[in-house]
């Protein structure tokens, strides 16, 4: 590995905003990876050199050719709200900090673009103004970025609806700017969009994007309470397969898990199950019978017109529910499962047996391949990486897909492979391997000197 000479780079960067303060530099190294007691140790001290803010796309393209000229290593940040330490610099280099290039270019019916820095937040606002919306978003919607969300997240709030971001049709275009000798913008549109979704940051430096949006609901948040888990469980996945129905969000939590939402507990008694919706106000009516056959009650509703008051239940889902709980005790550690498709959930009531309190489930419901699928965050109580390991190995020798979070190698978490497609952009756009190195074991990056 070269040594970097800052002062080299520093000058090379004139008329950029650079960040080089050790601590700001520091915190700007990191990401939620410490939900992973795994990670933590390997990542500590993973910090990068310099930060540079680049406030449009010419700069992009000056930073990648200092970058690519010097072969120094790259790692490209929105917001940093990932999990996995892919914001974390394995080689040291030069953070790329987006969060300036913030434009929403235009809106109009149905699609939007945007600079990659835009906050999620930001565009639905702008989008409900003329009657649309995000498809989806993560439960870190108020502060990611949507080049983040691309490039590193795969659903979250909306999924029920509309699938996964890796889904035909959910990514409209997105341009890059490349990491060579003389840096170029690619633009890419249709099916070429999936040779940078979902990518880690390791094919260009994405600067631009368009994205479908949906129509906009008035969304009613409801809370139900159950006796049984099971029937909890069950009872989403008959909401989610009510196809007349319009979801938002179908999140499944067994006891205790809803004992550290402290904000909620008024409407979840002790040692009850839960389900967090969101439902169009035209489909509410509904929803009364559905519950009733499953066994539930109803013991919170906030209609939309409330939605900017109190707590938010979107903020209590997907990987916010590991956040909550580790507020209260930072040893609970989480997984992310995919069950295969059962309509008795005999694979889900077998886990949630199996393991008891020390798996403590977590379900979301959402669509993939055109199917309501359903899928695990688990809270695990962590003791040891061998017992997590062997947690892992159980599930995945019963059928259940784990998409380990506790790794930052892309082929060891979700993906088990990079596409080959990927693969091929890679080796165009980033020649001597320099974005996010590390972090693949096919690639085997090594800086080139």
């Amino acid at each position: 590995m070269k040594t970097i000479d800052l002062d080299i780079l520093t000058t090379a960067f004139a008329g950029i905003e650079t960040i080089a303060d050790p601590a700001q530099v520091a915190k700007l190294s990191q990401d939620y990876h410490t939900f992973s007691p795994v990670l933590v140790p390997k990542l500590e001290g993973k910090v990068g050199d310099i930060v540079v803010r680049p406030a449009n796309e010419e700069e992009v393209l000056k930073v990648a050719a200092i970058c690519a000229k010097y072969r120094v290593p790259v790692t490209v940040r929105g917001a940093g709200t990932g999990n996995y330490g892919q914001c974390v610099p394995l080689h040291g280099g030069v953070i790329v900090d987006m969060t300036r290039m913030d434009q929403i270019v235009w809106v109009k019916p149905g699609v939007a673009r945007v600079e990659a820095g835009v906050k999620l937040a930001a565009l639905d606002k702008q989008a409900r103004e003329i009657g649309w919306e995000m498809r989806m978003t993560p439960s870190t919607y108020r502060t990611a970025t949507i080049g983040g969300f691309i490039a590193g997240g795969s659903g979250g709030i909306g999924s029920i609806q509309y699938g996964l971001l890796g889904d035909r049709g959910n990514l409209l275009a997105l341009q890059v700017v490349t990491l060579e000798d003389e840096p170029r913008v690619i633009k890419l549109r249709g099916d070429d969009v999936q040779k940078v979704n979902h990518a880690w940051g390791i094919n260009g430096i994405i600067t631009q994007l368009e994205i479908p949006l949906g129509p906009a609901y008035p969304w009613a948040e409801v809370i139900v309470t159950f006796e049984d888990f099971m029937a909890a469980a069950k009872f989403g996945q008959t909401l989610g397969n009510a196809d007349g129905m319009i979801k938002k969000l179908i999140a499944i939590f067994a006891s205790p898990i809803p004992q550290y939402f402290h904000a909620l507990q008024q409407y979840i008694p002790e040692g009850v199950h839960s389900a967090f919706l969101m439902v169009a106000e035209p489909s509410l009516e509904s929803l009364p019978g559905l519950v009733q056959q499953y066994g539930g009650q109803i013991s919170y509703e906030k209609p939309a017109q409330e939605a900017g008051k109190g707590p938010h239940l979107a903020e209590f889902a997907w990987n916010h529910t590991t956040l909550h709980a580790r507020t209260v005790d930072t040893s609970i550690t989480y997984l992310q499962s995919m069950f295969p498709a059962d309509t008795n959930l005999q694979l889900v009531e077998h886990m949630y047996h199996y393991f008891g309190d020390e798996v403590m489930m977590h379900l979301e419901f959402f669509r993939a391949n055109g199917k309501v699928t359903v899928g695990g965050l688990q809270l695990v109580r962590y003791t040891t990486e061998e017992r997590l390991n062997e947690i892992i190995r159980y599930h995945e020798k019963q059928g259940v897909q784990i998409a380990n979070p506790h790794t930052y190698i892309i082929e060891d978490g979700g993906r088990k492979v990079i596409d080959p497609e990927q693969l091929k952009f890679k080796e165009m756009v980033d020649p001597y391997g320099l974005m996010n190195p590390g972090k693949s074991k096919v690639l085997q990056l090594k800086i080139k000197s």
